[in-house]
């Protein structure tokens, strides 16, 4: 029996660690019948990816900065010539400086901002715009997000604000490429243990508050995440678009919380 997405193509970018959703997605879709291209920031993170990439036959990795322009423009060279289409794209990819996600969201610096929203929002759209033509068939975009974008969530700061504005352009994006037959939309995961998470002051506190309060009474695993994202990402949902789904437990439906 043929996987949910057999055969087609899946660029998957912030595989960071084998801990990382992105990494659990990407092994969900192979599973399914995809073939993967990961990318790598850097030299140091490549050496993190390639071993994860080898243990999936046939995966290709790819450098990316998706701050950099050209190497986006290269990215998407590389997938035209190597695989002539894409039909699969998975952003998990945020950043903001370590001094950004402790204290006051008010004392934001300028850069701070300008770099978590580039390279959390910004690069959503870059990626979108660039790999239209080689889903000129359709396909299906899913990106994480986080509760912060709708409230207030201690030291989260300037990387909440992101969220709210990439979910923004979740839709915005799905209004736009609609049209092509492409889909996008959001999954927005209870907090997992990974080595973004972590750079988050007081994160081992947030884990804890989840456990205590969330309807299932438990935090959330990466493959639960993963699964959600392969249902967005598959014919399954080939009628939703512009949506952020929850994977957290239940925690975001808490009021007193």
């Amino acid at each position: 029996m043929p996987g949910l997405v057999e055969g087609r193509n899946a660029l998957v970018l912030g595989v960071a660690s084998e801990r990382s959703i992105a990494w659990a997605i990407a092994q969900r879709l192979a599973q399914e019948g995809a073939h993967l291209a990961l990318t790598y920031q850097n030299e140091r993170l490549e050496k993190n990816v390639r071993p994860l990439a080898e243990t999936v036959p046939g995966t290709l990795v790819l450098p990316c900065d998706v701050s950099d322009d050209e190497q986006v423009a290269a990215l998407i060279q590389s997938l035209q010539a190597q695989c002539g289409r894409v039909d699969i794209l998975v952003h998990s990819v945020a950043f903001a400086k370590k001094e950004e996600l402790s204290g006051r969201y008010v004392d934001t610096s300028r850069e701070g901002f300008r770099i978590a929203m580039d390279v959390s929002v910004y690069s959503l759209v870059a990626l979108c715009r660039a790999l239209e033509p080689l889903m000129s068939a359709g396909g299906s975009v899913v990106t994480l997000t986080y509760i912060g974008s709708e409230r207030v969530v201690p030291n989260y700061n300037v990387m909440g604000v992101a969220k709210a504005a990439l979910e923004a352009s979740v839709r915005y994006l799905a209004s736009d490429l609609g049209p092509q037959g492409i889909r996008v939309n959001a999954v927005s995961a209870g907090p997992i243990s990974t080595l973004a998470a972590r750079a988050i002051a007081g994160f081992t506190t947030m884990l804890g508050r989840v456990r205590e309060v969330a309807p299932l009474r438990r935090n959330t695993e990466a493959e639960e995440v993963a699964d959600v994202a392969l249902f967005l990402l598959s014919d399954l949902a080939r009628g939703v678009t512009g949506e952020v789904v929850y994977v957290d437990s239940g925690y975001h439906l808490m009021g007193m919380v």
